[in-house]
């Protein structure tokens, strides 16, 4: 896996007033921690952090530059990005620092090649599980996790054990769970039809309970 650059400040400053300062300059506070190092309390900026995510996605090696008496690199991983409920803006940023010769758990997103059978046959192709959880070294963490639906057949599954993995990798799965299924027309409209009645039963329980809770007219 690529490792990409962030740069950051180190900051000394806490509390929710300078905080709210940070956000209104256009960064973020930010937190680095890791198994061998004490916290270190950083400035992070929002729109470099942003497009980062968007290119690369959460799961991402960085390399994180700031300024500590000399200049400074730790390898990261983003462990958590708080946003705001409405706005969705970023408002604080927890990056873990990786030990390279270490294996790591991360998650990985599936994707799927090729066009199966079944679909050409009518059936509907449903990814299960979008993303697995991977045990490897950090430099090894693969891109994405594909899985060739090409032989699929109405009915058919690809489950955990199935998923072919680059070398190095392995998926500490308890359970042969299923990672990808093509549905039948038939059993898609029975689920179609279920989630309808379901929702019929909950709108005639409102109903009915709105009458019992209505006041008597008084007939006086």
């Amino acid at each position: 896996m690529e490792i990409v650059n962030l740069n950051a400040e180190s900051r000394t400053t806490v509390g929710k007033g300078p905080a709210r300062a940070l956000r209104r300059a256009g960064k973020i506070p930010a937190v680095l921690y890791g198994p061998k190092s004490d916290p270190v309390m950083l400035t992070i900026d929002a729109r470099e952090l942003e497009t980062l995510l968007k290119k690369r996605g959460g799961q991402s090696l960085m390399r994180l530059n700031f300024e500590k008496g000399s200049q400074t690199q730790r390898t990261v991983m983003l462990k958590e990005l708080q946003v705001h409920p409405l706005s969705r803006d970023m408002i604080h940023a927890d990056f873990y620092e990786i030990d390279m010769n270490r294996k790591i758990r991360t998650n990985v997103p599936v994707v799927t090649s090729g066009k199966s059978v079944g679909v050409e046959m009518g059936g509907l192709l449903q990814t299960i599980r979008r993303e697995l959880e991977v045990l490897c070294l950090p430099m090894e963490i693969p891109e994405a996790i594909e899985v060739d639906v090409t032989d699929l057949d109405i009915g058919d599954s690809v489950h955990v054990e199935e998923v072919p993995l680059p070398e190095g990798v392995e998926i500490p799965a308890e359970v042969n769970f299923t990672v990808v299924t093509v549905l039948s027309p038939k059993k898609e409209e029975e689920v179609v039809e279920e989630l309808e009645e379901e929702l019929e039963e909950g709108e005639e329980g409102v109903e009915a309970e709105a009458a019992e809770a209505a006041p008597e007219e008084d007939e006086s």
